[in-house]
Order: C-alpha cells, then sequence, then structure tokens
C-alpha cells in the first residue's frame, strides 16, 4: 500500500450487537499522491465527512461496540461507491476540479482501487468475525452545497437506507421522540447511494442504519456528546424493536 499501512482502522469494543461503520472518516492522502488541490479544501466536505471520526470514537465508546474507520480521503478513494463507478475517484466535486484525479494513468487508478479494495476486505472481515445485529454508518452533510447555495437543508439528521427499512424505521420514531426534525432518505437517497450498506447489509440480510447528520451539529465537542447520545438512543431502539 504505502504509509498508510490500511484503508480501515478497527476500534474493538466488547458490545458486538453494533459494528459502526465510517466511510468518510478521514481527510488523510497517502504519500505519494497529489490531488493538486488548495489544502483548504481537504478541511471541507469535499475531501471528507466533517466531525464524524470524533462522532464515530465517541459513539462506540458510549455503546462500548467495534468501528471500523476510513484512514484516507475520499477523494482518494470514495469508499461507498461501486468500484467501477467514476466517482469512485472523483474528478470535481461541488465546484471544485480535483485535478490531481484527472487523466490518471492505468498503474495510477489501479492503486487507487486497491485502497477501496482493501477498505471493504477489511469491513467484510470485522463483520464475519463480528456478526453485529445491527450496522450503524455514520455519515454528515453539509447545510448546503457551494454549488446549489439556495437549497438549504434544515434537518439535522437524515436517516437512509435502500431496500431494507428494518434500522430505518424505527430509528427516525426514536429521532422524533427525542424532537428532532429527521430527513427520511434526506439530503441523499439511500435507493442511489447506499454501497457500503448494500454489501455489507442488504446482502449479508444484516439490518442497517444509516445516520447523516448536519455538519455544522458537530462543530464541537458539545455537539459531539450531544448528538452520540441521540444517536445511543436511537440503536438501542432499533435494536429493540428487531424480532
Amino acid at each position: 500500500m504505502s504509509a498508510l499501512s490500511s484503508a480501515a482502522e478497527v476500534i474493538a469494543g466488547s458490545d458486538g450487537r453494533w459494528l459502526i461503520v465510517a466511510d468518510h472518516s478521514s481527510a488523510a492522502v497517502p504519500p505519494g499522491i497529489d490531488l493538486k488541490v488548495a489544502p483548504a479544501v481537504m478541511g471541507t466536505h469535499i475531501a471528507v465527512d466533517l466531525g464524524v471520526e470524533a462522532l464515530s470514537r465517541t459513539l462506540a465508546a458510549d455503546l462500548g461496540c467495534p468501528a471500523v474507520l476510513a484512514t484516507v480521503s475520499r477523494l482518494v478513494a470514495d469508499f461507498n461507491r461501486p468500484l467501477d463507478n467514476e466517482g469512485m475517484v472523483p474528478a470535481s466535486s461541488d465546484g471544485v476540479t480535483i485535478a490531481g484525479n484527472v487523466g490518471l494513468s492505468a498503474e495510477a487508478h489501479e492503486a487507487r482501487r486497491a485502497w477501496h479494495r482493501d477498505y471493504h476486505r477489511r469491513l467484510a472481515a470485522q463483520v464475519a468475525q463480528q456478526r453485529p445485529r445491527l450496522l450503524l454508518s455514520l455519515h454528515s452533510f453539509t447545510p448546503a452545497l457551494a454549488t446549489r447555495p439556495d437549497e438549504a437543508r434544515p434537518w439535522p439528521v437524515g436517516i437512509l437506507w435502500n431496500e431494507d427499512a428494518r434500522g430505518a424505521e424505527p430509528a427516525i420514531a426514536a429521532l422524533r421522540a427525542r424532537g428532532l426534525l429527521v430527513g427520511e432518505n434526506q439530503p441523499y437517497s439511500g435507493r442511489e447511494l447506499n454501497f457500503s450498506m448494500d454489501v455489507h447489509g442488504e446482502a449479508n440480510g444484516i439490518p442497517y442504519t444509516g445516520f447523516e447528520v448536519r455538519q455544522d451539529e458537530l462543530a464541537d465537542d458539545a455537539g459531539i456528546a450531544r448528538w452520540s447520545a441521540h444517536l445511543a438512543a436511537a440503536a438501542r431502539a432499533v435494536l429493540d424493536a428487531l424480532p
């Protein structure tokens, strides 16, 4: 691979009922890869799901469960897209050209695919070893895209799913019971973009809850703690609702 020895960090936990999955938790770029973007871009939603690494670690501690966290930026390889999807190595994002991803040689593109394969291999191994009852997928979203400034996103949290709604419906009810405005398959639809949960959840018959928290809600320690409490309560409610 490179100096970054793995595409995923696995956090140990004693409660195997849950497994947290964070596909976009890192802004790191491996040595030898030049994305050719301004350094400031790497601190935005273009490169990483802001707040998700801290939220994942806090929620894993609160639930006492394992977690699998991506160790490289989504601009290196987007682990929540199919391997053959052109957006797996994005040429642009929210109006910003990722010049280092344009015109990649076959060898360079295959190196990016290797990161994708490694991440999903390690996630699959953790799922097979742990056999969780529920997967918890964590992402964050920006309050408004730079390319669509008039389309504000008022939901502080969205729940995403594709075909299997067993983990979505009780989570929505639990979060609404806590007084939260919840987007159902918003701001994105899990029926359009749900690769990791499709592969490791739906294909294995494992229920999952896809959480998308608005990034401004995760801007400080208090926000991280508050949302960990919300999501832990929802995760427990989903588990209680499963047969």
